[in-house]
């Protein structure tokens, strides 16, 4: 049986193992990124710097997201599917190592190296979806495969204080999540052996000269959808980045403020399994309306009721869950083969990066500027509203799962 990429599935045991893989390297995608903000003050105290400098630490892999990706694509490309995940493994662990290894210089070089071999995953986690699921699958695959990025990044919002606290020290609390990275990589190696995972190997049944990047870069639908994703990332790095410095604002503790953001991240868990339901069974288009007006209420709540934060936190996470799913339904809904996916997957991040990268920067640069988080607020909201107009034109064909532009 062959997926709507050419490509044979896994099947049995072996798509257990695969479903295990993904879903670990999904976490490690996004967990040692968000680990820096609950221990933002004390990575500043250490190293010397200032909240903008610390910002970089979450900017620079959402930064290598958007200048890597055209890079990634060609690895995914020419290599094929499971060696660009061996890769992503590999060395997203060596970038966790070596960003808790030294002073700033190795913690920059770090975090930029693992922010590289993490786009590889970005790109080929969609494709490897789309290959090895069923049709009717893929989007419910697709809010798995988001909400474990959602499971990953809770889990670290709400440990890695304590972790830091018990001993660990914010060196050690940041390294431990590469270990979501080692569990993958040992799960993937013994589902394709050690010789396939590290032999490049192009895709012989995929059709670069029909769905190559030239296609897709020539597709309005591409670009709009990177117009959405660059709103949605955005909102969500900026969010994550200085939401625990929001609620510390309110007076609450490192610890009850990290804990308190735990909860943005745990609700994104229903917003990723509960999209797919409302993509397949209505429009995709619906998805992206339902995302941005759940989004809406983190801007809007904190600066109209900030004392509400327990229901921002649910709603507004709910939404981000959902948010990053339907892109990623958008992806593969907008049809085309392995090289069509791979393609778009590489121009939507990168565009969509490219914004993003900039949120937890211009977030922390506004609320120095300004010494309140009205301002950054605002800014929330624009790129909230960027995100709803343009996925909801993009996706107004996509009415049914199996549409095609």
């Amino acid at each position: 049986m062959t997926s709507n990429t050419g490509a044979v599935r896994t099947h049995g045991r072996g798509l257990v193992a695969l479903t295990v893989a993904v879903l670990l390297g999904a976490a490690l995608l996004r967990a040692p990124i968000v680990a820096v903000a609950p221990v933002a003050g004390e990575i500043g105290t250490d190293l010397g710097v200032t909240p903008a400098v610390v910002g970089l630490f979450t900017s620079i892999p959402v930064l290598a997201f958007a200048i890597c990706s055209p890079l990634a694509v060609a690895i995914v490309r020419r290599g094929g599917a499971d060696f660009a995940f061996a890769l992503c493994l590999v060395g997203g662990i060596v970038g966790v190592v070596v960003r808790s290894a030294g002073g700033l210089a190795a913690a920059l070089a770090g975090t930029a190296i693992m922010g590289f071999f993490l786009t590889i995953g970005n790109v080929v986690v969609p494709l490897i979806i789309a290959r090895e699921y069923p049709r009717e699958r893929v989007h419910f695959m697709t809010g798995v495969y988001t909400a474990a990025i959602n499971v990953g990044t809770m889990t670290v919002t709400l440990t890695t204080v304590p972790l830091a606290d018990a001993g660990l020290g914010w060196r050690g609390a940041i390294l431990v999540w590469g270990g979501f990275g080692v569990v993958a990589l040992v799960v993937w190696l013994g589902l394709r052996g050690v010789r396939d995972a590290f032999t490049p190997r192009t895709d012989a049944t995929s059709r670069p000269r029909d769905d190559g990047a030239p296609g897709v870069m020539r597709r309005a639908s591409t670009w709009l959808l990177g117009v959405a994703f660059a709103g949605q990332a955005f909102a969500f790095y900026g969010v994550t980045a200085w939401l625990p410095s929001l609620l510390a604002s309110q007076g609450f503790g490192g610890t009850a403020a990290g804990a308190i953001s735990a909860v943005f991240q745990v609700a994104g868990i229903a917003g990723a399994l509960a999209i797919p339901i409302l993509t397949m069974r209505v429009s995709i288009a619906s998805g992206f309306s339902a995302v941005a007006v759940g989004w809406l209420t983190i801007p809007i709540g904190f600066l109209v009721a900030p004392q509400l934060w327990l229901l921002w936190c649910v709603i507004g996470g709910v939404a981000q869950g959902g948010g990053l799913t339907v892109v990623f339904i958008s992806i593969t809904a907008l049809g085309g083969g392995s090289h069509a996916i791979a393609g778009r997957s590489g121009i939507v991040q990168g565009v969509g990066y490219a914004l993003a990268a900039a949120g937890p920067v211009v977030l922390g640069w506004l609320h120095e500027l300004t010494d309140a988080w009205t301002v950054p607020l605002v800014v929330v909201l624009v790129a909230v509203v960027l995100f709803g107009v343009a996925g909801v034109v993009v996706s107004m064909p996509l009415r049914h799962p199996a549409a095609r532009r």
